[in-house]
């Protein structure tokens, strides 16, 4: 299966008309060389609340690879995980921290905190994640929850990982919309840092 996924972005002509104004393959796909088979297609953002809306959407997903949403606004991708049998248990601590690095989000790493799963990271963020095809399985601190297609979970900034155990690819979508921990969390998620 390739990155490939057809997206189609609307907008408005010169009397207010609505029209498709790009119907094509996202062009924003993003693979990371020590995760064979994984790739997250960025269909869209918005970068600010409440999201501007203009005539002509300019293209929002090029650039280097931002794995959270900016201040305010919010992201659509959809991430393909492929089988992964051994779970990742092979990455140590600084390939982590790389593979982190190469999605735009170099703190995001929790591995060498809790050791749990190479790929285990906090985002301060609510994310939907809508199960397309296949399984996976979401990790927490010391907790496992098994999602399959048609499934959907509500990821609410806690420390978390994806892994495929299963012997075919998952597909899910991500709308990430960015965040802020209440006064009492934040403090909690502070006092875990050090």
């Amino acid at each position: 299966m390739s990155g490939f996924v057809r997206r189609v972005v609307t907008g408005h002509d010169e009397n207010g008309k609505g029209v498709v104004i790009s119907d094509g393959p996202a062009p924003y796909v993003h693979s990371i060389p020590i995760r064979p088979g994984y790739f997250s297609t960025d269909i869209f953002r918005t970068f600010e609340t409440p999201a501007l809306v203009k005539t002509h959407q300019e293209e929002t997903t090029l650039g280097p690879r931002r794995q959270l949403p900016t201040k305010g606004g919010s992201v659509l991708r959809i991430n393909h995980f492929p089988p992964e049998p051994n779970g990742n248990e092979h990455m140590d601590v600084q390939t982590s921290k790389a593979l982190f690095e190469s999605l735009g989000n170099a703190a995001g790493s929790s591995f060498e905190k809790n050791g749990r799963h190479p790929l285990m990271h906090r985002t301060e963020t609510i994310d939907y994640a809508i199960i397309l095809s296949g399984e996976i399985t979401m990790l927490l601190d010391d907790s496992e929850v098994l999602l399959k297609a048609g499934d959907i979970l509500v990821q609410c900034g806690t420390d978390h990982a994806w892994t495929n155990r299963s012997n075919a690819p998952c597909v899910v979508a991500f709308i990430l919309i960015d965040g802020q921990y209440d006064e009492t969390l934040q403090n909690i998620v502070q006092n875990q840092e050090k």
